[in-house]
């Protein structure tokens, strides 16, 4: 890019940093948009071909956005946590949850909490990293990623018990991560900082600030429901939300403060409000908005991925990064399948629900990454006192990325098993159904062959008919048709007006 900006005669470098990040910007859209037709055919989701673009033209490969727009862009990770958070919030609606609340918090705890304490102890002690460094990476692990799983959930029509305490789960689960991860990365900068002593402010200010975060987060919820009505077009809806979101970031920002558990409050808040269904479609609307900042914000994460380290072991341990990397993996995957298994069985759900809940546990690349970026800066803005600070941040960014990437390519297919072995998706009332029930016209069992089997396939060909795979995005679109379509007519009847007018 330096090359263009020298054949074309701009020489500024005010003008060359603005050049550069808007030429990054249309190069990361265009090369995202023509990446996900690949990962399309290969049946991928669409978060891989953002990563995969972010580390073509990072650094480590062809080197083609410069490095201001990565150094300038931070800010990125947080404005894709908020709408991440707010639209989880969607799903946290007090008069379906209030029956299982205790029960899905217990869960949830007891799945983070395992999978917590057995990614420290592998950090810890077996690749013997120092101990305020394990404990961060053991709360990026926890962390769970809401994106895909309610995806394929929305995408198959999934309902039932099993649907419901997996959504509570997924939205618990931010909230648990995000107190793990701010108690361990305090601890680290209070360890770093203080020359190895830590003391009861190191811990109480950072937690202190997650509260107020959180009180204002509600606070936003109610002024977000304040502001938008029913006699709000759908377009001004979507402006107002979007200016909320963005204002509430911005003051995260100010407390060094991650937005997610202040986001998941304030579409906690707002869609409890809600009373008419054009209100509910703000929903739709965002998320139909999002694809784009999602693209920039996976792209410039894969930026960040060296792959050149995978074959080194850093100076924070003698074991390769590949060798940590496949670990984490197998860890993090028996901590959030285990730990989940125990606590619905300590908490009596049913065998669908107990054998099925920890596959839609698996995704981490939303939170995880925007929680590690937030991490990456904690840790640059201590190279004062941490001279060698870009082992950590190298590590940090390399772990997560790359577990990040093979989870999002077996999270999806791992939550439609899960869906499926829980008998959630198909009719409505599926969960009352035997497989011999919902098929019962349609089944002709071949002498000599296992009914059985031959009763599972009919069931599968038979759901394949029921299950419209893009109504999410039909349902998301038309919130957006609307808003077009109810603009433009806002549009030609002033045009109608004038032109009375004037005659």
């Amino acid at each position: 890019m330096e090359q263009l900006f020298n054949a074309i005669g701009i020489t500024g470098e005010g003008m060359r940093i603005a050049s550069g990040i808007v030429f990054s910007l249309g190069i990361i859209l265009i090369l995202g948009f023509l990446m996900t037709r690949l990962t399309k055919l290969l049946k991928l989701p669409n978060v891989i071909a953002y990563l995969l673009v972010g580390i073509l033209i990072g650094p480590s490969v062809i080197n083609l956005i410069p490095s201001e727009f990565i150094s300038k862009s931070s800010f990125i990770s947080d404005v894709a946590l908020v709408f991440v958070a707010f639209t989880a919030g969607e799903f946290f609606k007090f008069d379906v949850i209030k029956k299982s609340l205790g029960k899905a918090i217990a869960i949830t705890a007891i799945e983070c909490v395992a999978t917590f304490v057995l990614i420290f102890s592998l950090c810890f002690f077996v690749f013997r990293l120092e101990a305020p460094f394990s404990l961060v990476l053991a709360s990026l692990a926890s962390a769970t990623a809401p994106t895909s799983t309610i995806m394929t959930i929305k995408q198959t029509g999934s309902k039932g018990n099993y649907v419901t305490t997996l959504l509570e789960i997924l939205a618990i689960d931010g909230v648990i991560a995000l107190v793990f991860y701010t108690l361990s990365i305090s601890i680290f900068v209070g360890f770093h900082d203080d020359g190895g002593s830590l003391s009861f402010a190191d811990i109480a200010w950072p937690v202190g600030k997650m509260l107020i975060c959180l009180i204002i987060g509600v606070v936003f919820g109610f002024a977000l429901k304040f502001m938008i009505s029913s006699k709000r077009t759908t377009g001004n809806r979507l402006i107002i939300v979007v200016a909320v979101l963005l204002l509430f970031c911005g003051v995260c920002s100010l407390f060094n403060q991650s937005p997610l558990l202040g986001g998941i409050a304030i579409g906690t808040i707002y869609t409890n409000l809600c009373k008419t269904k054009d209100e509910e479609k703000v929903f739709a609307q965002v998320n139909y908005f999002m694809p784009p900042i999602m693209l920039i914000f996976f792209a410039r994460s894969g930026m960040s991925l060296d792959f050149s380290v995978f074959g080194q072991s850093s100076t924070l341990t003698a074991v390769p990064f590949i060798v940590i990397v496949l670990a984490f993996l197998l860890v993090r995957f028996i901590g959030k399948y285990g730990g989940t298994y125990l606590g619905s069985l300590a908490t009596s759900q049913p065998k669908q629900t107990r054998n099925n809940l920890g596959f839609g546990l698996i995704p981490q690349a939303s939170v995880a990454i925007a929680l590690t970026t937030m991490a990456v800066r904690t840790i640059e803005s201590l190279k004062g006192v941490i001279t060698d600070y870009e082992k950590y941040t190298t590590a940090l960014m390399a772990i997560i990325l790359a577990s990040s990437i093979i989870f999002e390519l077996i999270g999806p297919v791992l939550a439609k098993f899960g869906l499926y072995k829980s008998h959630s998706y198909g009719h409505e009332d599926i969960n009352a159904a035997a497989p011999e029930h919902l098929v019962k016209d349609q089944v002709v069992v071949d002498e000599g062959s296992s009914k059985e089997i031959d009763l599972l396939a009919a069931q599968i060909k038979h759901l394949s008919k029921e299950i419209p795979p893009l109504a999410v995005e039909e349902a998301q679109e038309a919130a957006f048709v609307e808003a077009a379509e109810e603009y433009e007519s806002e549009s030609y009847s002033r045009y109608n007006r004038r032109f009375i007018n004037r005659k």
